[in-house]
């Protein structure tokens, strides 16, 4: 019986056993899969001319030939929208009209002196375009819609015509007639609300388009290029044909906001073809191609991550996890043998191994605020360095964290070693120093790697210290060139996801950036870990003799 039971626990325990691995990798699976999918989409996309066109001009990858001829193949269908928001815009625009009236009139002078005419005709000339100027300005500032019109048929009169036929004051009867159809369509109450209406559809065309041909360039990427991925062009399509408006319910109802067309709103004027045409031929002015953007893990970004990759932020989570590593290993081998083999069993020894205890469940958070106090405020200035968030101090305040961890697997390898390693060490007549170093150490080494591997993996992965004492959202990226390379902050993985989840409404525009950082992380740690997974193994089969 006893035999029976003892059977069914062992199976008991392997089944259990295999249960929380299945359990784990299930979790793990459930809660990776769906960030490297997503971030997958920063890599993997369907990028769109404007795409092409940033890689030429940021980055200098590209065919330049094959994209002129692309842009110019575009630009004729984008064309045909630029018209009827420009048509729809001088219709509506009081302002320019304005402006455009007073130029004509200054034209007009200048043609009328070059002409073979005498004082009296020229003066005669002016004076009635100056009438017609000011009977369009009076239309223009009407606010009745009768008042309007009737000053607007004042000028549209064939004799007013025929006599200026030939000079500056034509542009008085063309913009007299696109204001007079704008008011019969859209009626002058409404003319504010078509204003900013055309102002917010210019907008997004801009950022899904880009900047029109012939418009002076802006030094903020963002706006220097249109929608560079089909995903993010889909959602800009969405934002010009539909708007968020306030319905009215019935009598007695509270309003409600509701999706609705935007065509609708602008139903029987200039602009209401644009929105199917734009739905329609919005392929053919985006061109969109499948790409594998693989130098997203090595490419600069440009300001708020709205195009480039991420290059800076992975070297700088490199650097910071290995200079960690190579101030916490050997501090940590180093007080696990003193604790060991020579701290003995007596009250201190005890005290420290609870401290140490202690610290490997403190808050990551408050390794950042100490960091920042001691390092950067007190110790850095103490040494004549520049009291500043840098890769030093987030090195040293990364190793201090993952110190305690260290200590602790270093301390359990040394003991794990069989004593008689070292009796035999001894009886030869090694020092209990080369003992240690030449015996006892390399045979813990394959468990310290194991300690080092978990506190690699946490020293990677950390934001809160690096947010005190390391790192920035907005900077240049690590110069190896210059000596004082780690007196300088440096942009990492993990705050730049933390930067892009926090309220940055740029950000909000380009979600698989934010993916893509997390799954570089995922894929640095996971990069990390092997190449310390096959260093233990190598360790392991040369201390068997194979």
């Amino acid at each position: 019986m006893r035999v029976f039971l003892r059977q069914f626990a062992d199976r008991a325990f392997t089944l259990l056993a295999i249960a929380s691995v299945g359990l784990m990798a299930a979790a793990l699976l459930i809660i990776l899969g769906p960030m490297l999918y997503r971030g997958s989409g920063a890599v993997a996309f369907e990028g769109t001319v404007e795409f092409r066109k940033m890689q030429v001009e940021r980055f200098g990858r590209g065919d330049y030939t094959a994209l002129q001829a692309e842009l110019a193949q575009v630009r004729q269908v984008r064309q045909t929208v630029y018209d009827m928001l420009d048509r729809f815009s001088a219709s509506i625009d009081t302002a320019t009209m304005h402006d455009k009236a007073r130029s004509a009139l200054r034209r007009l002078r200048d043609q009328l002196r070059q002409r073979d005419l005498t004082e009296e005709q020229r003066a005669g000339m002016l004076e009635k375009a100056r009438q017609i100027r000011d009977q369009f300005e009076a239309a223009l500032d009407a606010t009745d819609q009768a008042v309007a019109l009737a000053a607007l048929d004042a000028i549209l009169t064939p004799a007013n015509e025929a006599a200026f036929a030939g000079t500056a004051a034509q542009e008085y009867f063309d913009l007299a007639r696109c204001y007079r159809q704008s008011m019969q369509s859209s009626g002058i109450a409404h003319r504010d609300q078509y204003q900013a209406a055309a102002k917010e559809v210019q907008t997004i065309l801009v950022e899904l388009l880009g900047p029109r041909p012939g418009k002076v360039g802006v030094d903020l990427a963002q706006f220097s290029y249109g929608a560079t991925r089909w995903d993010r062009a889909q959602v800009l399509l969405d934002q010009l044909l539909y708007t968020e408006a306030w319905c009215d319910n019935g009598q007695g109802q509270a309003k409600t906001q509701q999706r609705v067309a935007r065509a609708k709103l602008f139903a029987g004027t200039e602009l209401e073809p644009l929105f199917g045409l734009v739905e329609k031929d919005l392929s053919q002015m985006l061109l969109p191609q499948r790409t594998f953007y693989w130098q997203y893990f090595i490419d600069d970004s440009t300001p708020g991550h709205f195009f480039g990759g991420v290059g800076p932020e992975t070297l700088g989570t490199i650097v910071l996890a290995v200079l960690s590593m190579l101030l916490a290993v050997p501090l940590g081998i180093v007080s696990a043998a003193y604790l060991v083999e020579c701290g003995g069993d007596n009250w201190l020894v005890r005290v420290i191994r609870t401290c140490i205890n202690t610290l490997s469940g403190v808050p990551s958070i408050v390794f950042g605020i100490f960091g920042m106090i001691f390092f950067v405020l007190v110790l850095m200035p103490a040494t004549g360095l520049p009291s500043r968030p840098c890769v030093l101090a987030g090195g040293m305040t990364l190793g201090l964290m993952v110190l305690p961890v260290i200590i602790r697997a270093s301390e359990e390898a040394i003991k794990a070693v069989p004593r008689t390693y070292k009796e035999a060490a001894l009886a030869v007549g090694a020092s209990p120093f080369r003992a240690f170093v030449t015996v006892t150490l390399p045979a813990a080494l394959p468990g310290i790697l194991t300690g080092a591997i978990l506190s690699l993996s946490r020293a990677a992965g950390e934001t809160a210290p690096i947010l005190f004492v390391a790192g920035v959202a907005v900077g240049p990226p690590l110069d190896f060139t210059k000596w004082d390379w780690m007196l300088h902050p440096t942009r990492t993985l993990s705050y730049g996801a933390w930067n892009l989840a926090v309220g940055d409404r740029l950000a909000a525009k380009v979600p698989h950036n934010q993916y893509g950082m997390v799954m570089t992380l995922i894929l640095v740690v996971l990069a990390l870990n092997l190449i310390a997974i096959v260093l233990r193994w190598r360790i392991s089969r040369r201390l068997r003799g194979q």
